[in-house]
């Protein structure tokens, strides 16, 4: 009776958090994805098509072009949030004022919205006004003003300029609380022993960071694959195209071309992929230990 009693009790402490997840993220889910096998437009109506949606996006250039560079871009931003989230971690780790200050700096970006700092750094690049190319002049490094956004790679560099001062913060702090919770005493036998700097990197925060390390990865690879505002508001998806996300062809499927039920699977394709990519991640951590 008692037993039972306890299982009440807490399933009643539970009711309200399991009713958040089932209104906001499993409803939402099914939703989508019997969404994925009707025609219904923004506009109004629709009826069942079962995966003609499907079919046409597994045959749509645009979308398979937006999932590359999409893909093109999450391999060169992970590594480069990653390797600087971790040179940072290990400058900042010992609690020291001027290093929590430095912390402090590091991260404020995190707490602005990625669509404010998107427009920030779209006028920092701006070819008139904008202070980066001013700097470029100054120090001689270019001769005129670049127009950042003529092309897809300088628009794409760009953009990774802007998200890397925005989310760095975010893996550094990460990996920071991974190499805090190491214990005091390996680096001492370590130190005591003679081991460079570099071999302690190498030999005691890797190994035992690693779990940090591997969840920093996924939020940085989850989030590029997810990547809309900085492209929508700094790019705007040109020049032709070219720097067209998939989340951003989604939201021109859905919202420009008002196809609601095409939009909603290639979402369907989205999620699957990424959650894909986030397994392979986790089972190739563990298969490390």
């Amino acid at each position: 009776m008692s037993t039972r009693r306890n299982a009440l009790v807490g399933l009643a402490w539970l009711a309200p958090t399991l009713t958040f997840v089932g209104f906001f993220v499993l409803w939402p889910m099914v939703h989508l994805v019997w969404l994925s096998f009707t025609s219904t437009s923004l506009l109004g109506g629709g009826e069942w098509v079962g995966l003609d949606n499907y079919r046409t996006a597994f045959g749509d250039p645009k979308f398979w072009a937006a999932f590359r560079f999409t893909l093109l871009y999450t391999a060169i931003i992970t590594p480069v949030l990653m390797g600087l989230g971790f040179a940072l971690a290990l400058l900042v780790s010992p609690n020291t004022p001027l290093r929590r200050l430095t912390r402090t700096v590091v991260f404020l970006p995190v707490v602005i919205g990625l669509a404010s700092s998107s427009l920030l750094w779209f006028w920092l690049f701006d070819q008139q006004v904008g202070l980066f190319n001013q700097i470029l002049v100054d120090l001689g490094a270019i001769d005129e003003p670049v127009v950042w956004f003529r092309k897809a790679e300088t628009g794409r560099a760009a953009v990774i300029i802007s998200v890397t001062w925005k989310v760095v913060g975010f893996g550094m702090i990460l990996i920071m609380a991974g190499i805090q919770s190491i214990s005091a005493d390996l680096f001492e036998a370590a130190r005591i022993d003679g081991a460079s700097p570099a071999l302690q990197v190498r030999r005691i925060i890797l190994p035992l960071a690693a779990q940090s390390l591997v969840m920093a990865t996924v939020i940085s690879v989850i989030g590029s694959m997810l990547a809309f505002d900085q492209f929508y508001l700094m790019t705007g998806g040109g020049p032709r195209g070219k720097t067209f996300t998939s989340v951003y062809w989604i939201y021109q499927s859905g919202f420009v071309r008002f196809d609601l039920g095409y939009s909603a699977a290639l979402s369907v394709i989205l999620m699957v992929v990424i959650m894909a990519m986030t397994v392979v991640q986790l089972r190739l951590q563990r298969g490390r230990r």
